[in-house]
């Protein structure tokens, strides 16, 4: 059977789609392949036309997703968004709740620390793509460099996020949440 033009490319990015959203949403460990294809509308074994491993599916799936959380913020900086509205795009309920479609460093950092170095090393580079973006949004200061900020900026929103996402209470999510911002907007300035 004879397929369209860019129909295996076209397969393969809705793989990484569905195994984006998966991994976020249940973690890397607990999404089979099996329900990532079904979910694609494909078979287990057309899997292995687009991937060697499972481990090469999380690999390309955290990239696109950190990539794609790059080029929103570099959306958001184009138009002049200000930093503080950015802070607050990433440390919110919507963000919070919306794990599949959230930060990838946020859900699976814990995981991505597991994988093999390549994996690790694809994570560091789109990590240093990220948070370049971000010290492009930030004042200079005399006591630090904008991309050792940037790095600080970003670890601690992660792990607000992550804690917010621990906790039952919604209003201590808040909470959680609106500290964090406060805390980036001050190492922003400082």
């Amino acid at each position: 059977m004879r397929f369209e033009k860019g129909h295996k490319e076209n397969t393969r990015r809705r793989i990484v789609d569905v195994a984006s959203k998966r991994f976020r949403a249940d973690g890397a460990a607990a999404s089979g392949l099996a329900g990532i294809m079904t979910e694609a509308g494909l078979t287990n074994g057309a899997f292995y036309a687009h991937f060697d491993s499972k481990e090469a599916l999380v690999k390309e799936a955290m990239v696109t997703a950190l990539a794609h959380q790059r080029e929103n913020l570099e959306q958001d900086r184009n138009e002049d968004h200000d930093f503080e509205s950015v802070i607050r795009n990433y440390l919110n309920v919507d963000h919070m709740l919306g794990r599949e479609t959230g930060c990838p460093s946020a859900a699976l950092l814990p995981e991505i620390g597991r994988q093999p170095e390549a994996t690790r090393d694809a994570y560091e580079v789109e990590l240093g793509k990220f948070t370049n973006a971000l010290a492009s949004m930030l004042p200079p200061s005399p006591s630090s460099s904008s991309k050792d900020r940037a790095i600080a900026i970003f670890g601690l929103m992660v792990g607000t996020l992550q804690i917010a996402r621990a906790v039952s209470s919604p209003a201590t999510a808040s909470s959680i949440l609106e500290g964090g911002v406060q805390a980036a907007l001050m190492l922003a300035t400082s």
